[in-house]
């Protein structure tokens, strides 16, 4: 269960670099301390990073995606390794966010 929940975390401090790439330092905080919800062992705090982790992969990473190549592409820059390096990021998260349902998978085990 710890690769899960590394897998997570490094998800979670990927956006917030992402967030502190802009100077939005409040924003970068929320997101690399969220992981820390983990270690209350509840479902509904999991599924949260879940849900969390899903929209931010689309709003974050999806919308920021279009925008980079987009801009790329209109400076005429080469912009195939940039949509490759964004689509990985968006899968990681994407994965990072299956992973909350393992450990609640995990969690329930054993608690039963």
């Amino acid at each position: 269960m710890w690769w899960r929940v590394t897998i997570i975390t490094l998800a979670y401090l990927l956006l917030g670099a992402h967030f502190l790439r802009y100077g939005q330092e409040l924003i970068c905080l929320a997101y690399a301390c969220a992981p820390l919800l983990l270690f209350i062992k509840r479902a509904e705090f999991t599924r949260l990073l879940q849900i969390i982790l899903l929209i931010s992969a689309i709003l974050v990473w999806g919308v920021s995606s279009y925008d980079y190549v987009q801009m790329r592409i209109a400076m005429d820059a080469p912009w195939h390794r940039l949509s490759v390096i964004m689509s990985s990021v968006t899968v990681f998260t994407f994965i990072a966010s299956l992973c909350c349902s393992g450990v609640i998978a995990k969690r329930s085990k054993t608690n039963h």
